[in-house]
């Protein structure tokens, strides 16, 4: 089989080989990857391993969609032919995230676990979950960690209702999603980008408010376009001292889910607006299987759609990576067969 490696920091060091086709261990499941989807995380990972030590050569990438192929032994909840997903922290089932406040557990896959970006992945069952039936398996792929970070932040953490006011920064995955996870709770959703052309298309998507961040202050604009009121849910996906420009715009009793960190990991803003407002800023680790599970569920009901700006071969993953740095429109992904 073909598998892409990474046997050090940095895009030169990855490498397209191959390999024998793994054999699923005890508990495990044989999985044929129909097609992999990139996030920003991916490009942090390749480049720095974001601070942590990596257990190279690495197989890179976490968001597979494939098809069982074959069960280990005592396998049992999925069978041949079965579509399935990875779970991006596997392991972590319901419930508080594991690890303790001295010892943090990170373990992802396409980092601290081996990921996806090959044709065969042997996986214990656990650590997957049914694909929609209703999307392809290109467009499945993009849940596990874009689909499932929006839909912990608004649904599972939010506890979003209809009516709820929610802004969404820019136009990449996670921000596309919780446009159409809010839209589909019935929400009042407002866009924000430096791009008309990008603004547009939210706009055809559904969003109800497009603010071009670079014409007008985008949370002067909130207050305009609100009334005063303010921003029930932000999905803050710039991090650094962005998060200042969103306690501005946040409603009182509103929540800032902080999801992005193209700005940094360190964290400034007014204590100010935050007491005052008394806000709710959340960091959000993307979620657990059963929030997974009720995503799929969802998408399935509502018909939801991912946005996939681009489709790549196996063999592009470099320019898959150009594409993610230049930014998409929603999701990019990489289809093997």
């Amino acid at each position: 089989m073909r598998h892409w490696q990474l046997t050090g920091f940095g895009r030169e060091n990855l490498r397209l080989e191959e390999a024998p086709r793994p054999a699923p261990g005890p508990g495990e499941v044989l999985v044929k990857v129909a097609a992999v989807s990139l996030n920003y995380r991916d490009r942090l990972v390749i480049d720095s391993g974001m601070g942590a030590a990596l257990p190279f050569p690495l197989t890179p990438l976490s968001d597979m969609a494939g098809t069982v192929e074959a069960l280990g032994e005592a396998a049992s909840r999925f069978r041949p032919g079965d579509r399935v997903l990875a779970t991006f922290f596997p392991g972590w089932i319901d419930g508080p995230a594991p690890g303790r406040a001295d010892a943090l557990d990170g373990r992802a896959l396409g980092g601290q676990h081996p990921g996806v970006l090959a044709d065969y992945v042997a996986l214990p069952e656990d650590w997957l979950v049914r694909a929609p039936a209703l999307l392809d398996l290109a467009q499945a792929s993009t849940l596990p960690c874009a689909g499932l970070t929006a839909w912990f932040a608004l649904v599972e953490q939010g506890r979003l209702r209809a009516g709820e006011r929610v802004l969404v920064q820019g136009t990449g995955g996670v921000a596309l999603f919780g446009l159409q996870i809010a839209k589909a709770h019935g929400a009042e959703v407002f866009v924000t980008s430096g791009s008309a052309d990008k603004l547009a298309r939210a706009k055809a998507l559904g969003a109800d408010h497009a603010i071009d961040r670079s014409r007008e202050d985008w949370p002067a604009a909130t207050h305009r376009l609100t009334g005063g009121r303010g921003l029930d849910h932000i999905l803050e996906l710039v991090g650094g001292a962005h998060l200042a420009r969103s306690l501005e715009a946040v409603a009182i009793g509103g929540r800032v889910s902080v999801i992005g960190v193209m700005e940094g990991f360190d964290l400034s803003g007014s204590a100010g607006p935050l007491m005052m407002k008394n806000a709710t800023v959340q960091g959000i680790r993307v979620g657990h299987r059963r929030a997974l599970e009720d995503l799929v569920r969802a998408v399935d009901a509502t018909g939801l759609k991912p946005v996939i700006d681009a489709r790549y071969r196996m063999d592009e993953l470099p320019a898959a990576l150009d594409h993610l740095e230049r930014g998409a429109f929603g999701k990019i992904v990489i289809e093997l067969d």
